[in-house]
């Protein structure tokens, strides 16, 4: 574009000069060797202009001429590496691709073509090539002649990592990939392997370090690299909980400012600000985490924030997480928990049975059968409960890679990837078994739920009735005439009884009665499956 603007611009120039002369006529004289000479001012300005393009022309073909086997030696060069590039582009697709012979051929020819120390993508050609026939040791060697080049530095390490994880030197592979972090932040991989190794030692402060230069270098986007320092933070307090409640706790609020919903942060700062004894805060605290993600940990949290809470007083508190998220699982069932606790076996059931028909699942099952076997102690209407609970879905956990565990960890133990457990259903337990093509509902559970038995509710009466102190002379009753006993062939046989359905495993079986106390007494049996 450039040089049409100046060809024009040439040609106006030229243009107007001529013009100009064209309005001023004139003569030119020029007297040489005793000749004179006249001619047109025009004429003489058309005779300059062609000799100045003569000499013009001239200079070009003696430059030329003395410059022509430089560029005969530059065309077969530029030729020679067209064919070089085209070689290397051809082995890097066949790399790529697996196709190790083709590589192999492309990239000796590549390397003829080519010279290795003006062109290092040979290099990296050579060292897939390597990798892919199995030549590790070379591969190795290539990766670390890249690592030591400033230009393929980054390239280098890469592979160099790569076979290290290979090989499982996981320390190798740490060294390697620190060093491309402290140099390249910017890295993806590096930035990302030398996090999880940090984190695996509990280096958190180092951690939460690297996490900021990867933002500031736009690795990570705003909102994940705030919910990956949430995590790092909440797990940092985790640490400091016992030694420095302080610093924990702000660890934990900071984290929450981060992430308003994580859970493990909530408990952790509700814990610290206990150590203090501020209820106040660390009810605060669990009530707000609690509005944007029920959680059972934090209902359990709340309702044992204070010791010497009565059951009447627990169930005030669950009554109160209830009436923060109305028409949600979690509150029906804390509250249902608790009014067990408190021997409301009214409202109790009244939550279970909603919580029922809101979302089935083994939890809710099992709590049923706690509430009949406090209530009512009839066995037919506990293994009633106790089957359904088998067939019904599994409750949520905290699931990680596939690995289940007890507790929130910032880190997989499968693969030591941070922020990786999600409170979810086992992917391998998402239903329970299936009876006629269809799992059993609430509604059809509570439908056949069988009536209570007379014999079972004058059991349970009689074992909770206060046994009073009765006088001496009360307790003996006057004699009576011993009637002989009859022999055991002419006793009145007695009707023979039909045996209870059985739904489950018997009632005192030692994998579905755990710690069994007295109904009467203080401590309830829980009933649970293996």
């Amino acid at each position: 574009m450039l040089r049409i603007l100046f060809f024009i611009l040439t040609i106006l120039i030229l243009g107007f000069g001529f013009a100009w002369l064209a309005d001023r006529p004139g003569s030119l004289s020029i007297l040489w060797q005793g000749q004179l000479i006249e001619m047109s001012l025009m004429v003489a300005a058309s005779i300059l202009l062609a000799i100045v393009a003569v000499f013009m022309f001239l200079w070009w073909f003696v430059r030329t001429l003395f410059t022509s086997p430089h560029s005969v030696r530059r065309y077969f060069r530029a030729r020679t590496r067209d064919r070089g590039y085209q070689a290397l582009s051809t082995g890097l697709i066949a790399a790529g691709a697996g196709n190790a012979a083709l590589a192999h051929k492309m990239s000796a020819r590549a390397r003829g073509l080519l010279r290795a120390d003006q062109e290092p993508l040979i290099l990296v050609l050579e060292a897939q090539t390597a990798v892919i026939e199995g030549r590790h040791d070379e591969a190795r060697r290539l990766f670390q002649q890249m690592a030591d080049d400033p230009e393929t530095r980054e390239l280098g390490l890469r592979g160099l990592y790569v076979e290290a994880e290979r090989l499982g030197a996981h320390e190798a592979a740490r060294q390697y990939a620190e060093t491309a972090a402290e140099s390249a932040p910017y890295l993806p991989w590096a930035a990302k392997a030398t996090l999880e190794y940090r984190c695996r030692v509990g280096n958190w402060d180092d951690s939460i370090r690297l996490l900021d230069q990867q933002r500031v270098a736009h690795v990570l986007n705003r909102a994940e690299a705030e919910r990956l320092k949430a995590v790092l933070l909440t797990a940092k307090a985790e640490d400091r909980l016992e030694s420095e409640p302080v610093a924990a706790r702000d660890n934990a609020l900071q984290a929450l400012k981060l992430a308003k919903d994580l859970v493990p942060a909530a408990i952790v700062a509700a814990k610290a600000y206990l150590r203090e004894d501020n209820l106040r805060k660390a009810s605060s605290v669990l009530e707000q985490v609690w509005k944007l993600n029920p959680h059972p940990e934090i209902a359990h949290a709340y309702l044992r924030a204070r010791g010497g809470d009565s059951a009447v007083d627990r169930l005030k508190r669950a009554e109160r997480l209830e009436s923060l998220r109305t028409n949600n699982v979690e509150s029906l069932l804390i509250v249902a928990e608790a009014a067990l606790d408190a021997q409301d076996f009214a409202k109790a059931r009244a939550k279970a049975e909603a919580a029922a028909r809101m979302h089935s699942s083994e939890r809710v099952y099992l709590l049923l059968a706690d509430i009949e076997e406090a209530e009512t102690g009839d066995q037919g209407r506990i293994r009633h409960w106790m089957a359904q609970a088998l067939k019904a879905g599994r409750d949520p956990a905290w699931v990680a890679d596939g690995y289940v565990s007890d507790k929130w960890l910032p880190l997989s133990p499968v693969t030591g990837k941070l922020d990786a457990f999600e409170w979810k259903v086992p992917f391998d337990q998402l239903e329970g078994p299936v009876e006629e093509g269809a799992v059993s509902s609430a509604t059809i559970a509570l439908e056949t739920l069988p009536p209570v038995s007379t014999v079972d509710v004058e059991r349970v009466a009689t074992a909770a009735a206060p046994v009073t102190a009765v006088p001496a002379a009360e307790a003996a009753p006057p004699a009576a005439p011993v009637e002989p006993v009859p022999a055991r062939d002419e006793r009145k046989p007695k009707p023979e009884q039909s045996p209870e359905p059985f739904f489950g495993r018997p009632p005192d079986d030692p994998g579905v009665r755990e710690g069994a106390q007295p109904r009467g007494g203080d401590q309830k049996s829980r009933l649970k499956l293996f």
